[in-house]
């Protein structure tokens, strides 16, 4: 069945940096293959890595995980042209693509301008520009005669590759989205488009029309493209607590720059709600002096920061709830275009059967 062709969404794992900053080095490591291994055996599509310039290599456990799994699907969740060159991103998904025998994709996004800009001292101009050239650059790459040209910011000259992905396999490349042009680029130029953690209802729905115009209007067919939402899905009879968990991931990254917009909700000051979030992080004073992830948590307030957001924005914007709240969640992601949905292994049950038994009632 083609990519993004389907009756019911398929389902997807992140996995992040995080669990290796805290605990036992060897034991985090080996949860984390068995996290991707019992994806696996829970039917899942694919397993995004995501890529920090602060955090680990992805490739690196991407590589360790094609020698652990045979099906599932492996990619970037998500780098960036200024922390990878696109000589070097199409090397290690085609490298990749090779270990895993044709299962390599690429997340690919914009990055946060202001840690390789102002820490890290690269030529940040236009992000948009950056990915739309890294996409052309790969899709050259990856196909004989394995040759790439290119403009500013890579102005690539005739260089010409030894190695390719799997012959006949050009890895899909999907793009992290979330202003309007960057949403109409994923449309004209790429193979789907991914949301970040936690968008409201509204935000997708205007967001996926939008790719989808686009598309349309570039002539492609929508049935080939692939749409990936993250609705932060918890299946729990106590709501609340979660709810109140999942704010960190509000105030640490939909703080940053341009993010927020994903947060809209009718009759909710989400504008204002940042802003005091913002003050708590000092998102604004750390990202001025290049600050990181790090920093972040070593100077906001995250207790003050998380007051700040209302619970009945945490339910328009996190799906949490019984498996009735999260299926009927789930059928409207589905009813606006969603093809594929991140879900956790965690609380999905404590066996194989029992996980694809929670999904099935639930998708």
């Amino acid at each position: 069945m083609p990519e993004g062709c389907q009756t019911s969404m398929k389902y997807c794992l992140q996995l992040s940096h995080q669990s290796w900053t805290k605990g036992d080095a060897a034991t985090a490591v080996e949860r984390t293959i068995e996290s991707i291994q019992t994806a696996e055996l829970a039917g899942f599509d694919s397993v995004w890595v995501t890529e920090d310039p602060d955090g680990w290599d992805a490739f690196a456990v991407l590589g360790a995980a094609t020698r652990e799994t045979t099906g599932i699907r492996l990619g970037t969740g998500v780098t960036n042209p200024y922390l990878r060159h696109p000589n070097l991103i199409a090397a290690s998904v085609a490298t990749l693509d090779r270990l895993s025998g044709g299962r390599a994709f690429l997340g690919l996004g914009r990055g946060q301008p202001e840690w390789y800009r102002d820490a890290l001292g690269m030529n940040v101009d236009s992000p948009l520009q950056a990915v739309e050239r890294t996409v052309s650059l790969l899709r050259q790459w990856w196909q004989p005669p394995h040759i790439a040209s290119g403009e500013d910011p890579f102005p690539v000259s005739n260089w010409e590759r030894s190695l390719g992905p799997v012959p006949a396999h050009v890895p899909p490349i999907y793009l992290a989205a979330t202003g309007r042009r960057m949403l109409e680029l994923a449309g004209r130029i790429a193979d789907g488009v991914r949301f970040n953690e936690m968008a409201s209802l509204y935000y997708l729905d205007d967001a996926i029309s939008t790719f989808k115009g686009s598309a349309i209007a570039a002539g492609r067919d929508l049935s080939k493209l692939s749409i990936f939402v993250h609705p932060g899905v918890a299946i729990t009879d106590d709501p609340e607590p979660v709810l109140a968990q999942k704010k960190a991931m509000v105030a640490m990254v939909l703080a940053l720059p341009g993010m927020e917009r994903q947060l809209e909700v009718p009759g909710i000051d989400v504008h204002d709600i940042m802003e005091r979030v913002r003050r708590h992080m000092r998102t604004d004073e750390v990202l001025d002096r290049g600050g990181g992830f790090p920093e972040l948590r070593r100077t906001g307030d995250l207790t003050a920061a998380r007051r700040e957001i209302p619970l009945a924005l945490m339910n328009e914007v996190a799906t949490v709830g019984s498996i009735e709240h999260v299926r009927a969640r789930l059928a409207q992601l589905r009813a606006i275009g969603a093809t594929h949905v991140f879900l956790e292994i965690t609380g999905l049950g404590a066996s194989d059967q029992a996980r694809r038994e929670t999904i099935s009632r639930i998708l």
